[in-house]
């Protein structure tokens, strides 16, 4: 399995969700090795290469040139152009308005590359450029791994894929997320536990929240390049918003037990894991209308505008209104649990191999 550079520094759903197969698998006999993707490989050690992260084509085509191997990938395709193009702040937001989709995810790996905060792994890509690079990725590919059908349907839009493809749901762990009925929650306690950086919004969900009955705890570490957006959101947040650094998930269920509703307001979402964690654990969700999420929280969650501070706060009164029922809980349990994620890559693998 190969992943980004950053996979540990600036943690993520792609991070559970690699480590999460990655120990799946293991504990199904399958020999796993999870490689950063500047790391020194020996592919002749293998019979399959995973990636994740089509968003990252220049990570994937060095080691497609360099391996020969079959390969999948676990897409995650996430659009950050509408957050891009119409609301990052600066020159970057100046520039990204003239661009395409595929020429600011470009940009962003050049510059990431120039800045020396990620390294730029195919030179190839620097002529072929972004989308021509996704697409013979994705031309190549053994077998796509979306997390929904509603990810393949728009990778197929976005780029004219026709290959074969296998979704692998995102999950969680029943046994850690296991939800106490006896604990009380509090009524006016809101979280969101994501990464701090524009996509997700927390800058919205500060400004719809501030100065209301509700306590709302902001759980998750700055990204690394968006620091400046991080000092906004301190600087705007009333005294009813608090701060959490980034928690492993054993600590996160004390949080998900006691809070009433989880709101995650993002510009975009392919599915919004901490929204299915704090799910299983009894939680009201607030969530993007951006993204893939209706295919997994259907009508068992309130939509939110993620420009319209005025729609997050009245999706959160919506879900502070109600109690949870069994509903989301079940359905999460019996379709969307690492377990299910694994046996589904099994699969996949075997369909490859075969």
């Amino acid at each position: 399995m190969i992943a980004r550079s950053t996979l540990y520094t600036a943690k993520g759903g792609d991070t559970i969700q690699a480590l999460e197969t990655a120990r799946g698998l293991v504990r199904n006999g399958i020999a796993v090795d999870l490689k950063l993707t500047g790391e020194t490989i020996h592919y002749q050690d293998y019979d399959l290469l995973h990636f994740f992260n089509i968003t990252r084509p220049a990570d994937i085509l060095y080691h497609i040139q360099q391996s020969g191997k079959p390969y999948v990938v676990s897409t995650i395709l996430i659009d950050y152009s509408e957050y891009d193009k119409h609301y990052r702040n600066g020159l970057p937001g100046i520039v990204f308005r003239l661009l395409s989709s595929d020429s600011i995810e470009y940009l962003k790996a050049i510059s990431r590359r120039i800045l020396g905060t990620d390294k730029l792994m195919s030179l190839s890509y620097l002529w072929k450029g972004h989308r021509r690079s996704v697409k013979e990725i994705v031309k190549q590919a053994k077998l796509l791994l979306p997390n929904s059908n509603s990810e393949y349907k728009r990778l197929k839009e976005r780029y004219g894929c026709n290959g074969n493809y296998r979704v692998i749901p995102n999950g969680i762990d029943p046994a850690l997320f296991s939800f106490d009925h006896s604990i009380k929650k509090d009524p006016n306690l809101v979280i969101c536990v994501a990464r701090i950086e524009g996509i997700k919004n927390q800058f919205n969900l500060i400004k719809a929240l501030n100065n209301t009955r509700y306590t709302l705890m902001i759980i998750g570490s700055p990204a690394p390049n968006q620091l400046t957006y991080y000092r906004e959101c301190r600087k705007v947040a009333g005294s009813n918003i608090h701060f959490i650094e980034h928690l492993p998930q054993e600590e996160l269920v004390h949080y998900y037990q006691k809070a009433h509703v989880h709101v995650l307001p993002s510009w975009f979402e392919t599915t919004g894991l901490s929204s299915l964690e704090a799910a299983v654990m009894g939680c009201n969700i607030v969530i993007t209308d951006k993204g893939d999420t209706r295919e997994y929280f259907g009508t068992d969650a309130a939509y939110c505008e993620p420009s319209s501070p005025q729609s997050i706060f009245e999706a959160v009164e919506k879900s502070a209104s109600i109690s949870a029922g069994p509903g989301l809980r079940t359905k999460i349990i019996s379709e969307y649990t690492w377990q299910q994620a694994t046996l589904c890559t099994i699969e996949a693998y075997e369909t490859v191999i075969n």
